[in-house]
């Protein structure tokens, strides 16, 4: 029901004039806030990919400059940007964007081009010419957090600014039904399993909107891939954890049919 109400928005979403809603937009905002969803944060992600090496460090230049703090003056904060370090299509950088308004995230791009300042500081990546273009691809999609999991958190060691690793999980599901059944399952007992085992939990969410749908993502950090595996070994040693993965609710058939596991260094700016 959330993916038709959401579809409903987008479509919507091109009568936003550059001072606010229209009347129809508002319309189908209000249908969204009747649905459940106040609290929980949306989730955009986006991956850049890059098709040359120089053109990470301009990348970088231009998300700590021009993009990060665009985004933090229109509210859209802590703002995630990650080096892939294991996973496929490198060199390539993810960008995560939490917000509680999905109108800030489905008109970014407009908002942002109103912005001066952004304008100009990101004007080299911006205005690269074509024969050589600041990216190759960039791929976005976007989440609805889950109920059991409303908000973004942010781990200790990002303020320390000690190190640290994350991982981001991709789970599709062979049908809607089993898709359902796995978000179930997480929001049943997946949360006090990865805190016992020692894990930061950073954000779980539901794709409304991307590729290889119906799907689920999560992020999960440690501190290098050493603390990874002692994490990972802690957590399928739990008694929590066997019990949930032998509930026969979850195990009438196989609900999970491919899972994407990348492994992601944060900036040194990122703010997650």
């Amino acid at each position: 029901m959330i993916r038709r109400r959401f579809l409903a928005s987008s479509l919507t979403a091109s009568a936003l004039t550059l001072g606010g809603l229209t009347e129809s937009v508002q319309a189908a905002q209000g249908t969204l806030n009747t649905a459940g969803t106040p609290g929980r944060e949306y989730y955009m992600l986006r991956r850049y990919q890059l098709n040359w090496t120089r053109a990470v460090g301009a990348a970088h230049s231009f998300f700590r400059q021009a993009l990060v703090p665009a985004l933090n003056r229109l509210g859209i904060n802590p703002v995630g940007v990650f080096n892939v370090i294991i996973g496929p299509d490198t060199p390539s950088i993810y960008v995560l964007l939490p917000c509680t308004s999905l109108d800030a995230l489905v008109n970014v791009e407009a908002l942002l081009g109103r912005d001066q300042e952004y304008l100009k500081a990101g004007e080299p990546f911006i205005n690269a010419p074509a024969k050589q273009p600041a990216y190759s691809r960039m791929q976005s999609s976007l989440m609805l957090a889950l109920e059991g999991r409303p908000k973004l958190m942010v781990p200790p060691a990002t303020a320390k600014h000690e190190p640290r690793l994350f991982e981001l999980r991709v789970y599709e599901a062979p049908t809607d039904q089993d898709h359902k059944r796995k978000i179930e399952m997480i929001n049943a007992g997946y949360y006090d399993v990865f805190q016992k085992a020692g894990f930061w939990q950073i954000f779980y969410g539901d794709m409304l909107v991307g590729t290889g749908m119906p799907n689920l993502a999560y992020m999960l950090g440690f501190t290098d891939l050493t603390d990874r595996t002692k994490k990972w070994e802690a957590f399928y040693a739990l008694p929590e954890w066997k019990s949930l993965e032998g509930n026969p609710r979850y195990t009438f058939e196989e609900i999970v049919s491919r899972i994407t596991n990348i492994i992601l260094r944060p900036a040194d700016y990122s703010q997650i």
